[in-house]
Formats: structure tokens, sequence, C-alpha cells
């Protein structure tokens, strides 16, 4: 087996969720989706586990973060600086918040800063390697 990772976040209401993550570009694997739980892809080795809270509480019993704190800031890869602004504005109309960080445009990489629905901040950004400065 591939070594994978299962990124696994806590949400209020899965179906809203869901539908959130799918037009940032998800998809639902439907095997491993219930009322409960469901598996949203990014790509062959990463995957991101929507618990409802209920769940969440038979993996852990530390409590859920409000949505006002932050535990870890997630990245997301896209072909383009369009694909990052376009992602920025299709959150924001679905339930996400746009930019919650200030825009970097370093030249070589773009990021902007969104929020899901309960909190999770992620990171949309493009980078060009090629164009990363030379050191002097």
């Amino acid at each position: 087996m591939p070594k994978m990772i299962f990124i696994n976040l806590p949400v209020v209401n899965l179906e809203v969720s869901i539908a959130f993550y799918e037009s940032i570009g998800f998809t639902n694997n439907k095997n491993f989706t219930d009322d409960t739980a469901a598996c949203m892809v990014w790509s062959e080795s990463i995957n991101v586990m929507l618990l409802t809270h209920e769940k969440w509480k038979t993996f852990t019993a530390r409590p859920i973060p409000p949505t006002t704190s932050s535990e870890v800031l997630l990245a997301l890869s896209f072909e383009s600086r369009d694909d990052v602004d376009r992602i920025n504005e299709i959150a924001a109309q679905n339930g996400g918040v746009a930019d919650i960080n200030p825009v970097q445009d370093l030249g070589f990489m773009y990021n902007r800063n969104i929020t899901d629905l309960d909190g999770h901040v992620w990171e949309i950004m493009w980078m060009d390697p090629a164009a990363f400065p030379a050191e002097s």
C-alpha cells in the first residue's frame, strides 16, 4: 500500500461540508462515507475525513476547538494563480471565509487563505519552483 495521509476534521453539518469541499475540488469517496463521516479525496494519497462531532468523539476525548481558533494550517496546491483566486471566490460563495490572512505574493509563490464552514484554515497556493530566487 502506498503512503497516504488522512486528515480528520470535525464538522457541524456533514452534508453542507461535503458540498463545500466538492466546490473547491475534492471528490467524495462514497465507499467511506455514511451519515457520520465522509471521505473527501484530494489526490491518490491525500484524503480529508469529515467527521460529525459525535463521530469525532469516538476517536478522542479532547475537546473540539472553537471555530475562532487555529490548530493547523493545511495547504492545497493548484495549477495557477488564477486557480488560487477562483477557489478563494468559490469558498466564499459556499459558506467559507475568504482571505482570513493577508494575501501572500512572492512572485514564485502566491497564496490566499480560506476557512471552511467549521473554521478549518486552508492555504490555497500556487508555486513555480523554477522561478524560485537563486541564493546569492
